[in-house]
């Protein structure tokens, strides 16, 4: 991937309304790191077995069927999908694990509002479509693996020489995705200015800060 174009297989999930507990279960939530959570994606399906905080990848027995766990969409980089795709609770690990294990975009109709926003902040881009255009990506990812091009600054989802889908999201956001921004990033981006307020807040309030130093 480069700063403003995301290519890779793109994995399929023929489903609506998948919520963030099946993105990644409540027991994984344990941990407030923000990285390490990949091999615990989707672990309800991918795993037969009981997982656990600190389990690998290697400690589990795997469930075959399920399209991760099969090449080449073990190693895909765009996951498509159908409506309100991360609704539920707020988690922002369910975003942390779809972008450990590789994910850099999903496409769905719509996300559930929380997880939409998380997704600008952790480099995953969240492209909605229109049901129609799902439809459309669906009828020719279930004949063979894909690969899709997402042209960041172009706003275009590149299918084939033959399909090219143009997409509206706003350019703070793709931003945020293009120099890798999360909140903090963005806040220090005006580190001048706060460094002048703080400055001239302290000249335009000196009895303040008196008030403070005597305490």
């Amino acid at each position: 991937m480069s700063n403003t174009i995301i290519q890779g297989i793109v994995a399929i999930f023929d489903r609506d309304n998948i919520d963030t507990d099946q993105i990644i279960p409540t027991e994984y939530l344990k941990s407030i790191k923000k990285f390490g959570f990949g091999d615990y994606l989707f672990d309800g399906w991918r795993y037969l077995d009981q997982g656990q905080l600190g389990m690998t990848l290697d400690d589990r027995e795997v469930n075959k069927d399920f399209i991760l766990n099969q090449k080449p969409y073990d190693e895909a980089k765009i996951l498509l999908t159908r409506n309100n795709f991360g609704c539920g609770s707020s988690r922002e690990h369910a975003v942390w694990a779809l972008r450990d294990f590789g994910f850099q975009a999903v496409i769905a109709s719509s996300f559930g509002d929380i997880f939409y926003n998380n997704c600008f902040k952790n480099s995953v881009l969240p492209l909605k479509l229109t049901k129609q255009e799902i439809n459309s990506l669906f009828m020719l990812a279930n004949d063979n693996p894909l690969s899709f091009e997402i042209d960041l600054k172009g706003k275009e989802l590149k299918v084939n020489s033959d399909l090219i889908i143009p997409f509206k999201v706003d350019i703070n956001l793709v931003n945020r995705i293009i120099h890798n921004l999360d909140d903090v990033d963005i806040t220090l981006q005006d580190k001048a200015l706060i460094k002048d307020f703080e400055i001239n807040y302290k000249i335009n309030r000196p009895w303040i800060f008196i008030e403070n130093n005597k305490r």
